[in-house]
């Protein structure tokens, strides 16, 4: 585990964000880092399509839940 420095600015944001999504803070920054590599790997897809891809690949039953 390493320590990365982060403007308070972003820490602010992301203190507001995990809370509304229910996550710690580290949580949240690492969820933000995974989506956001996800996302410079893949240019073509949308946050949904990276989102929906993710959970496939967990084997979460998203049949009927997302509209295709």
């Amino acid at each position: 585990m390493g320590i990365i420095k982060i403007s308070d600015e972003l820490h602010e944001e992301l203190r507001k964000a995990s809370s509304v999504m229910s996550r710690s803070i580290n949580a949240q920054a690492e969820f933000w880092i995974k989506v956001g590599m996800l996302a410079e790997l893949n240019p073509t897809l949308s946050f949904n399509d990276i989102i929906r891809q993710q959970l496939k690949k967990e084997n979460v039953a998203v049949e009927g839940l997302l509209d295709e």
